[in-house]
This record gives C-alpha cells, structure tokens and sequence, in this order.
C-alpha cells in the first residue's frame, strides 16, 4: 500500500524532519534538544479505531523523541474543554484536537491563541476557527466511494441515506460525496432517496432505530442503506436482520473495523471505505513535532474552515469490497487473516 498519495506525503514530512533535526556536527552538549510537549485531545476512546490512531501517534512521537499527553472526551464538550485547558496548563507546545463539535471545538482553539499554542485538527476540522493545519483523509471522497460502489450494485430503487453526527463536520462532508455520486440518478428517478436523518455521536443504537423508522416509512423496498461509517452500519445491519433482510440489501461503511470486515465477509455488508491510519497518525505526529519546535509546515492543499484557508494535508481513501480483503486490508496488516476468517483461515 506504499504506492498511494499517503506515502508521498509522509516522505515529504519524513525529509522535512530530517532536515530540521539535530545537526550531528553539533557539540555534545548541544545534541541533547529539550523534548517537545505535545498535548493530543481525543473525542473518544470506545471506539476501535480511535485507539489505533491514539497509539499510532503516540509511537511516532516518541520515536522522534516529543512527550505526548494524552485527553478523551468522550464526546462531551465541556469536558474537552477542560482537557484542553489542563494541557495548555502543563505547557504543551502544539495542541492536536479530534473535536467533538466542529462549532464548540472553537473555544479550544482560542484558548491554545491565548498561549500562543499552535492548534493542529485531526481528522475532524474545526469550524470558523484559527488553526494552523488540518491533517485527515478527503471526506468529500469517501461519500463518493460508498455511494459509487452501492449505486454500481443497485442502479435503481429506494436508497436511505444513513449520515454521521450532525456536530462533525466529516460527517456533512461525505453526505456531500454521497449526493455528488448519486445526484444524475437521483434526477433521472432511477434512485430515490426515502430518508436521509443524521446519526447523534455516530452511535450504533442510534442508527439502527433510524433504519428501523426509515424501513418502515419507506414506499416500497429499499435497496440500498448507505451509511456513512462501520459503527452506523452494524446498526442498520441489525435493523435489517430484525426484518429478514440482511445481506438482501446493500449497506456500505467507513474505517474498515474488524466486525465489518467480518460482515463483508459474510455478506451482510456490501463495503467498507479503508482509510490506512498508520500514515495518517504518524504524518500528524510528525507535524505536531515539527510545529511544536517552532517550525512550519505547508499543507498539500487547504480547506476553508469559514475563517480562513486552512493548510491541509488530505490522504486519499480506498473501497474495498469482498474481493478486496486480502489484496488490501489483510496485506496491508491492518488485521490478521485469522481475525478475520477465524482460526479456519478461510
């Protein structure tokens, strides 16, 4: 998988790291730089793929000899609030923030300009706020890459459109690639979208309540469920198997999770969106080392946050579908082949 733009990416900070480092010509008592502080507020730990990301970063950033403190939120607001203003308290030098709120996680933000801390948003952007870079996958993609594969599978009928927490702005992102992907088919009739409600905090239990309403509102059969991670999936996965109709219709996701893995293996699920965390985390890593020492660094592109032109750096997502288990999720480590098709191997 080192073939992707993800890689180019982490070559470019790789270099960057390099040529900022310690000069080896240094006398020795020069060579030994104070560590750098690096404060990093998670939204949640409950979930799979928010532990990856934490242990990820937190590897890179002691291999390039930074301390990383460590905040989860669990999706409470004032809590990351007062996380954030305990580790501004204990002198972090760069702030990395998943917010739970796009809108709140401002407040965040002007604490850490108070201090003249620089703000880094990983993987959810900060609205209207001073940040100084965004590092996170294209979202705008990953609701095109559902909502292709699904369309690709079942050109026509009735779609629902399963979306994520209405307070992160990822989430309003990839409903904006899902409708791009859909919109012609949408104008033609050939697809009709019966219900398109928000997920709160992304909840599984949440999303299968809002499956089971949107079945049974819905005039005719549905098709197609396209949910917009692997946590809302399972629970329109299990709305559907209430009714008779898992693995009938086609449900997509987003961060390849083991237990949907194990659901596209078994039929229930038509895909997930992999979105490799190991060059996200330890490219965000590396940019919070570089700015934390003082220095800068430009995005591969920018994102406008409604007050500004954010730096960006964008990693690009991958479908995989059945066929694309091995090829990709297993090949590329994220899980094993026996935790996946169990002890068997297949």
């Amino acid at each position: 998988m080192t073939t992707y733009r993800s890689a180019i990416v982490i070559g470019v900070l790789s270099g960057l790291i390099m040529a900022c480092g310690p000069s080896s010509n240094r006398a020795p008592q020069q060579q030994q730089e104070p560590r750098p502080r690096i404060g990093l507020l998670m939204d949640t730990l409950q979930e799979e793929r928010w532990q990856r990301d934490r242990d990820l970063f937190v590897e890179r950033a002691k291999e390039l000899r930074a301390d990383v403190l460590v905040e989860s939120a669990e999706r409470d607001d004032a809590k990351q609030l007062q996380q954030a203003e305990s580790l501004l308290g204990q002198n972090v030098q760069a702030l990395v923030v998943v917010p739970h709120s796009a809108a709140a996680g401002g407040k965040i933000v002007e604490a850490a300009r108070a201090r003249s801390v620089p703000v880094i948003c990983y993987d959810r952007l900060i609205l209207n706020a001073d940040v100084d870079l965004y590092v996170s996958y294209d979202n705008r993609r990953v609701g095109e890459l559902q909502a292709q594969h699904l369309r690709y599978e079942a050109p026509r009928g009735n779609y629902i459109l399963l979306g994520g927490a209405p307070t992160d702005h990822n989430a309003k992102l990839i409903r904006e690639g899902q409708l791009a992907a859909l919109d012609d088919a949408v104008k033609r009739g050939d697809i009709r979208i019966v219900a398109d409600p928000w997920t709160p905090d992304w909840r599984a239990d949440a999303a299968q309540a809002l499956t089971e309403e949107a079945l049974t509102k819905a005039r005719g059969p549905v098709v197609a469920v396209v949910a917009s991670n692997d946590g809302t999936a399972g629970g329109a996965i299990q709305a559907l198997e209430a009714r008779g109709l898992a693995g009938k219709v086609l449900v997509s996701g987003q961060d390849a999770d083991l237990d949907a893995v194990r659901r596209i293996v078994s039929g229930t699920q038509a895909m997930t969106v992999y979105k490799p965390i190991s060059p996200l985390a330890r490219g965000a890593a590396q940019a919070a080392v570089l700015i934390a020492k003082g220095e800068k660094v430009e995005g591969t592109s920018t994102i406008d946050n409604g007050l500004k032109k954010v730096q960006a750096i964008l990693f690009n997502p991958i479908a995989v579908h059945k066929g694309l288990v091995d090829q990709v999720i297993i090949s590329d480590r994220f899980h094993t082949r026996e935790q996946v098709y169990g002890s068997a191997g297949r």
